[in-house]
């Protein structure tokens, strides 16, 4: 448990975290994708590769998740925070600032992608799987997720380079 947790732990963190958006609400969902692993470890088939299927009990986990009463209910009462970055001795408070802006900038225009969209570009940029993998994951075709991925990264574009134009303008003014 212990080597399989050791060697997979980072992966299925960053993934869950760049779904959810939200530090402690990862860490939590990774722990309880790593107990569904150790329940299922006997149903694993060994047919393909084994970060592959606890990925997509991590995909799984994340939908049941969004679907549950506790994620609509955190919904309610507050909205989206981020911990803050990590600070570097060398870096100075401007950069710190400007890269906390832009990463949340970024963040942002991922959470706003619908569901299905953002699952295929966490998975394919984020995750580095190949359009295959993640049609496999999702249960969807490859041209289904080079679609949803193509009009994820134009959304994405739009909203980044809108809301640069948009602060731009009122610094004109």
């Amino acid at each position: 448990m212990e080597v399989l947790v050791k060697r997979h732990y980072q992966s299925i963190f960053a993934y869950v975290y760049r779904k959810t958006g939200e530090y402690h609400t990862a860490y939590d969902l990774t722990q309880e994708v790593f107990v569904k692993m150790m329940n299922s470890l006997d149903k694993y088939q060994n047919t393909g590769k084994f970060s592959h299927w606890l990925l997509k009990i991590a995909v799984n986990h994340c939908r049941d998740y969004y679907r549950g009463r506790e994620f609509k209910q955190q919904q309610r009462e507050s909205e989206l925070t981020e911990d803050a970055f990590p600070a570097s001795e060398q870096q100075n408070v401007w950069n710190i600032f400007h890269k906390r802006f832009q990463n949340e900038q970024v963040r942002r225009a991922v959470l706003s992608l619908p569901d299905h969209q953002r699952d295929a570009v966490i998975l394919n940029y984020y995750n580095g799987l190949k359009i295959r993998e993640v049609a496999e994951l999702t249960g969807t075709n490859e041209s289904t997720v080079k679609s949803r991925i193509r009009l994820g990264i134009t959304k994405l574009k739009e909203i980044i380079v809108g809301g640069e134009r948009d602060e731009k303008q009122r610094k004109r003014r």
